[in-house]
C-alpha cells in the first residue's frame, strides 16, 4: 500500500514536474493495484493552505478531493487510534497534518511518498513502545 503525502497528492493532481520519476512509478503501479490512498488529513490540508493562499490551486479543494478520488486514490479516514499514535510520535516538527499522516502511514503498513525530507525518516518516529511490534 501507498500513502501520498499531501503536496504529492497535489503534484501527481496538476502533473508537476516536482513528482520524480520514480515516485511517478510506484504510484501508477499502487494505482493498478488499487493500493494507492491518500489520509482524509490531506484533503484538510490542502483546504487549509488553499484559504491561507500558501497554495494556488487550479480548482476548489472539493472539486480536487473528487478528481483525485477519482482516479482510484482510496482515502484513509481519521481514526481514534492513528489520533493517539499521532500523539507519540517523535517527530521532527510539531505539524499536526505531518503527525496524522505518517500515523495512518504506521497504522495502515503503508509506504508514504513524501518530499519533506524530515518525514523520509518517518519510521524512526515510532514510539518506543510500539516500535518492536
Amino acid at each position: 500500500m501507498i500513502l501520498l503525502d499531501t503536496h504529492v497528492a497535489v503534484w501527481m493532481a496538476s502533473e508537476d514536474a516536482a513528482l520524480g520519476r520514480q515516485s511517478h512509478a510506484m504510484i501508477a503501479r499502487a494505482r493498478s493495484d488499487r493500493q494507492l490512498t491518500i489520509s482524509a488529513i490531506s484533503f484538510w490540508e490542502i483546504a487549509l493552505l488553499a484559504s491561507k493562499r500558501r497554495l494556488a490551486l487550479e480548482q476548489d479543494s472539493n472539486v480536487l478531493r473528487v478528481e483525485l478520488l477519482n482516479t482510484g486514490i482510496a482515502e484513509i479516514p481519521l481514526s481514534g487510534d492513528i489520533a493517539i499514535l499521532a500523539v507519540g510520535l517523535d517527530m521532527p516538527h510539531g505539524d499536526p497534518a505531518d503527525r496524522f499522516i505518517v500515523a495512518t502511514a504506521i497504522a495502515h503498513g503503508a509506504t508514504l511518498i513524501t518530499a519533506d525530507r524530515a518525514l523520509l525518516r518517518w519510521r524512526s518516529a515510532l514510539p518506543r513502545h510500539n516500535a518492536a511490534k
